[in-house]
């Protein structure tokens, strides 16, 4: 199938999903980490507007590249050291892997005063894996607060990638934790509006759970093709 086809696909899933459960606020973010930009002018072609990237440079140049075009959203959903917190701050429009301070503080001092203030997810390591990036769902509101005050950014939600589980129960039990966590963020903060969780597997579940933003990658573009460098550096 054509990228088109699969974007109207998924969306026409995503919508489904969403009226079972009575809303209609979930958002589709294409994960087009790795795939070209040929790939992605064929999807903002058939009307996608926010695409995902986990590598600060290839995400930088694809942002240059589609510079021209308007209303696009540009998300960095990978693990951020400090060193490359410059180039998040001055070229994309969200951020959905704060998980310290300090990152957030570099960002919001790094923000260019004539953009929108960054838009900012603190990620949750709901699952407890080590492999995974976030906090523990207990830090939460401290980092929150800390954040909320911060000039430069705006705190919008949470974002998490739960353990895979095959099994719909067993995604629920991650999911609904997060939709709680979502909740007492609510309570405590002005525009919370946004529960990043749900990918191609557990996408109908994390929708049942709350989640107002779905990350899908090869369901749209197909198998990722990594680069040689990439697939060294990570054997090293």
């Amino acid at each position: 199938m054509s990228i088109s086809e699969n974007l109207a696909r998924i969306s026409q899933q995503i919508q489904q999903f969403a009226q079972q459960t009575g809303r209609d606020n979930v958002r589709l973010l294409a994960v087009s980490k790795t795939k070209p930009v040929e790939m992605i002018e064929q999807a903002i072609y058939a009307g996608q507007r926010a695409f995902g990237e986990n590598y600060v440079q290839e995400g930088v140049e694809k942002i240059a590249y589609f510079a021209k075009t308007p209303d696009l959203e540009w998300h960095f959903i990978g693990p951020l050291q400090s060193n490359k917190t410059r180039l998040v701050a001055e070229h994309f429009d969200w951020i959905q892997t704060v998980d310290r301070l300090k990152i957030a503080e570099r960002l919001s001092v790094q923000r260019p005063v004539d953009k929108a203030p960054l838009n900012v997810l603190i990620q949750i390591n709901i699952s407890d894996e080590d492999s995974k990036s976030g906090i523990a769902p207990e830090q939460m509101l401290s980092l929150a607060k800390q954040i909320y005050q911060l000039p430069h950014l705006r705190l919008r939600g949470l974002m998490a990638i739960p353990k895979p589980e095959s099994d719909p129960q067993q995604q629920k039990i991650a999911l609904s934790k997060m939709q709680q966590l979502f909740d007492r963020l609510q309570a405590e903060f002005d525009g919370i509006d946004t529960l990043s969780m749900g990918m191609s597997d557990d996408m109908q579940s994390a929708i049942e759970c709350g989640s107002t933003m779905v990350r899908i990658g090869t369901a749209i573009f197909g198998t990722r093709d990594y680069p040689t460098k990439n697939l060294a550096n990570s054997a090293a």
